[in-house]
């Protein structure tokens, strides 16, 4: 058995183009000779209440048509269990899908997950919430959060470009401590399971999905102007190279602060306390499509 759950508005789809997904999506599952059902998510959790349905159910595989808010979604409620992840990437950045080199044409990434051998992969753990891409705090939270309140905005990448130039102008930086050293004045906190932001925007080019860590990345701002003159680095791979950003490798970590802070997890947003923990959790998802697929 297979279950489809589509978001109908993520990247800025309107209800026509979420039918016409819903029919292509159907039209796959026949195809493919499968038991099946696709299901629109009505609200904001709808996906991970239908994604744990069909766990109950023992379904084999279940596919999130969406960008990486309803892969978070779906993903959450089938970690840890022999239910194998699908991915139709459709948001704004589709960092995962992206990092699995999924297709992203929908025929060919339904049919790629229908037949694809599962594989595991790592999920990390911020502030208690499941992530299977980037998490963190800072300023890349900030922008999470104004893009959930954008609810009059029509969603894709243009709006998240024009929400990150307008907060990028308002964000003060964050004083952390991380495992107790510090503080650290910061633009950014973030860990990372998987290389990038989303639309090739890489904070951690060596991170792997699948070795068991997660990327802890610290931005220290110098200047405001210095950040905007070295953001085309997070493009081009040379974030590394960047002054007041470093890199290291954890399985575990603690991040505090005098205020309690906003988290991200795959870019959705989360009001958390003044002491957040994170951790990896090795091999915790299967998915199908992607690595060595």
């Amino acid at each position: 058995m297979v279950t489809i759950i589509i978001n109908p508005v993520s990247g800025g789809a309107t209800l026509a183009t979420a039918r016409q997904r819903a029919q292509l999506a159907t039209a796959q599952i026949v195809s493919g000779g499968e038991a099946g059902e696709v299901f629109l998510t009505e609200r904001r959790g709808h996906g991970r209440e239908l994604a744990a349905a069909a766990v109950r159910r023992g379904d084999r595989l279940v596919v999130a048509w969406g960008g990486d808010g309803t892969v978070n979604e779906v993903g959450s409620a089938i970690v840890g269990t022999d239910t194998a992840l699908g991915i139709v990437p459709a948001g704004s950045g589709n960092g995962l899908a992206r990092e699995l080199g999924l297709p992203t044409d929908p025929n060919a990434a339904i049919a790629t997950a229908l037949a694809a051998t599962p594989r595991p992969v790592d999920v990390g753990e911020l502030g208690g919430r499941w992530f299977f891409s980037i998490a963190g705090v800072g300023f890349d939270a900030q922008v999470a959060e104004a893009f959930d309140r954008d609810i009059h905005g029509r969603r894709g990448f243009s709006t998240y470009v024009r929400i990150t130039a307008r907060e990028l102008w308002r964000y003060k930086p964050g004083r952390f401590q991380i495992d107790g050293a510090g503080p650290v004045d910061a633009l950014l906190v973030t860990f990372a399971n998987s290389a990038q932001f989303g639309n090739g925007a890489r904070i951690a080019p060596r991170a792997r999905i699948d070795d068991g860590l997660l990327d802890l990345v610290v931005f220290e701002e110098r200047s405001r102007l210095a950040t905007l003159c070295r953001l085309p680095a997070l493009f081009t791979g040379g974030v590394e190279g960047v002054p007041g950003v470093s890199i290291r490798q954890v399985t575990q970590a603690v991040v505090e602060s005098d205020v309690p802070m906003v988290f991200h997890v795959d870019g959705e947003p989360v009001q958390g306390t003044t002491r957040i923990e994170a951790r990896v959790h090795p091999g915790k998802l299967r998915v199908a499509g992607g690595i060595e697929n």
